[in-house]
């Protein structure tokens, strides 16, 4: 005669599973602030490649108009000829993501109202006239300040 196996003999015993669950608990743990960590890093990486088109977008305009630069940002999407659109600027953890420009002032210093978006210098008499920085003045997660990029 062959043994037949009684149904529901198999399986994990209670401690076992309680391993299982907290070796899961340790992993979430490590895991989330990384994955946290990593969308911070993807924003900022964003947020400095807008910051280049719009810089690349600024020069084209510049020789376009033979040494004139925008008044404005918005003047950058016209037709859509330089931009589609002002892209945001993402600061995680300081600033909504916003494409709104900050004007320079015509103080020569950069305007530091650390608002987030975007800080042009539209003043034709300032020397720094056409500079477009980002307008905060928080540290990103490298330590650099936002404004030096």
């Amino acid at each position: 005669m062959t043994k037949l196996k009684k149904l529901g003999a198999e399986g994990f015993t209670l401690i076992e599973l309680m391993i299982v669950v907290a070796i899961i608990g340790i992993l979430a743990a490590i895991a989330i602030p990384k994955f946290a960590a990593l969308i911070r890093k993807s924003s900022e990486g964003a947020s400095k490649g807008n910051l280049g088109s719009i810089r690349s977008s600024l020069s084209i305009y510049y020789g376009d108009l033979e040494g004139q630069y925008p008044a404005q940002l918005a003047a950058l999407t016209v037709q859509s000829k330089y931009l589609g659109s002002v892209p945001n600027a993402k600061m995680p953890n300081y600033h909504a993501d916003s494409a709104t420009e900050a004007d320079w002032g015509g103080t020569g210093a950069f305007p530091a109202d650390n608002v987030g978006g975007w800080a042009y210098n539209n003043v034709s008499t300032d020397p720094n006239v056409g500079q477009l920085n980002v307008d905060c003045t928080h540290t990103d997660t490298k330590g650099s300040i936002w404004t030096t990029y």
